[in-house]
């Protein structure tokens, strides 16, 4: 329950009263304007009154989502769980996850008396706004999914960014935190917690194969970190040798993850649910397991859960996936400037079957030299799961040439490549044989228009292609 809220008095109340009314009359032009818009309420209001998310009224239960992956993903199901089971819900689900973002989204649910008629809140919350919203809300319960390497321009490294959630995440809010990320396992170590992972997979390993691995020293007695079991960088369970530090117990454990039968097992001490798998990604499989703890820890019982989670679908922004001609088209997000978002995509990309291409879209529309950071991002991707004969790649945009380089360096041949700066234009490049997958790979932001135009290309290629 939300306990930041407070009446604005004198002065301040005329402030809050006209941003209230401004922004509450942006929604409907930005409607007829035909303009998204999912930040502009809550500039105008925050530009009138600072303080306008703490005086506005709020629904009674507060959710929210952070970490570096998967936080839109959870959010949304979330959202579409708990709309299914019959409440009333606000949430910034376009991603918009800064102060302002977060302020439309309550702002929709709250009256020109500032009477609030919603009963849940599901908010994903950005981990360096943190800072800016958490003083003027407090979710009841909040879920940080991971913490990686994002861009180091703006987030440096992980422990930063764990530091900075520690110290900015309220006091009275209960953590839903991944046990298998000793990273995010430890943030806010004074606040009430339960953790969530999933328990051994025939695909886990016991040697770190990525570039990066962020856990290797023991947080208690800097000593050697052994891996029980690893998935992916520094994702698993893990003992140190010296002093016994272990991963947390889990209290919501994903078991007999199946990738075959695409079903995962939640299980908890107050039972157990198959639940069906909505991808065939590793790191879905983990969003799953988050939005069942918090589900869980919100107080709905695992049928209940599964009966409106399984209706539930990847929204499609994320992944989307249509087969033209005998060729599938598939839209994948992988983040540019953050490397894992980036080596999960190639290793997932490499592990399915038959020929494939792709389409590297990451931050190509706006990667201008006024704004764009270095590309060292580039060297800590693992780009060497791309070095296979039965991928063709496209080096396309801006970046086109950077990512020819990184590419040679990690072993792919240059017969498997090609450049084209427009990339329009690069589309034009691809085989579209028969049987083969088409990924385009872009950014969540700049580039995400972007690539659904050039999707809509592809496509009209694979139609027109002779057989």
């Amino acid at each position: 329950m939300d306990k930041v809220r407070t009446k604005p008095r004198g002065k301040e109340a005329v402030r809050f009263a006209l941003a209230l009314i401004c922004a509450k009359l942006t929604v409907p032009l930005l409607k007829l304007t035909r303009h998204n818009g999912t930040n502009f309420p809550g500039e105008i209001a925050m530009k009138i009154c600072p303080a306008f998310l703490r005086y506005l009224d709020k629904p009674a239960r507060l959710l929210a989502v952070t970490g570096t992956n998967g936080k839109t993903t959870v959010t949304n199901l979330l959202c579409d769980t708990l709309t299914k089971a019959g409440y009333k819900v606000l949430s910034n689900r376009a991603g918009s996850n800064m102060y302002p973002g977060v302020a439309t989204a309550l702002l929709e649910g709250v009256s020109l008396f500032n009477k609030c008629s919603r009963d849940v809140a599901v908010l994903e919350i950005d981990e360096r706004s943190s800072r800016l919203i958490f003083p003027h809300l407090t979710p009841e319960l909040m879920a940080v999914t991971n913490l990686f390497r994002d861009s180091i321009m703006r987030n440096a490294h992980p422990q930063f960014i764990a530091d900075f959630l520690t110290r900015y995440i309220p006091r009275e809010t209960k953590l839903v935190l991944n046990a298998d990320d000793l990273i995010s396992a430890a943030v806010s170590p004074h606040n009430d917690r339960v953790y969530f992972g999933i328990e051994r997979m025939a695909t886990d390993v016991t040697e770190c194969v990525n570039r990066l691995n962020d856990m290797r020293i023991c947080p208690k007695c800097a000593g050697r970190l052994e891996y029980d079991y690893l998935r992916y960088h520094h994702i698993g369970r893990v003992h140190c040798v010296d002093c016994g530090f272990s991963s947390p117990a889990y209290d919501y454990a994903g078991a007999d993850a199946s990738l075959d039968a695409m079903t995962v097992t939640v299980r908890d001490r107050g039972g157990r649910e198959t639940y069906p798998l909505f991808s065939d990604s590793i790191f879905n499989i983990y969003n799953l397991v988050t939005a069942v703890a918090m589900l869980r820890e919100f107080g709905m019982e695992h049928a209940e859960i599964k009966k409106y989670l399984s209706q539930v679908k990847l929204v499609g922004t994320r992944h989307t996936d249509e087969e033209v001609n005998g060729v599938h088209v598939i839209n994948q997000m992988a983040k540019g400037l953050n490397a894992l978002a980036c080596s999960r995509a190639f290793d997932y990309i490499a592990s399915q079957p038959g020929r494939k291409e792709i389409l590297l879209l990451m931050n190509c529309l706006s990667d201008e030299r006024h704004w764009s950071e270095n590309v060292c991002w580039l060297y800590d991707a693992d780009f060497e799961f791309l070095a296979d004969p039965d991928i063709h790649i496209i080096v396309t945009g801006p970046r086109g040439k950077d990512y020819f380089l990184r590419l040679k360096l990690a072993g792919v041949r240059e017969e498997q490549m090609d450049y084209e700066r427009d990339e329009f234009a690069a589309a034009d490049k691809l085989y579209l044989e028969p049987g083969s997958s088409v990924y385009l790979l872009y950014g969540a932001d700049d580039s995400l228009d972007l690539a659904f135009r050039v999707r809509e290309k592809v496509l009209r290629l694979a139609r027109e292609a002779k057989r």
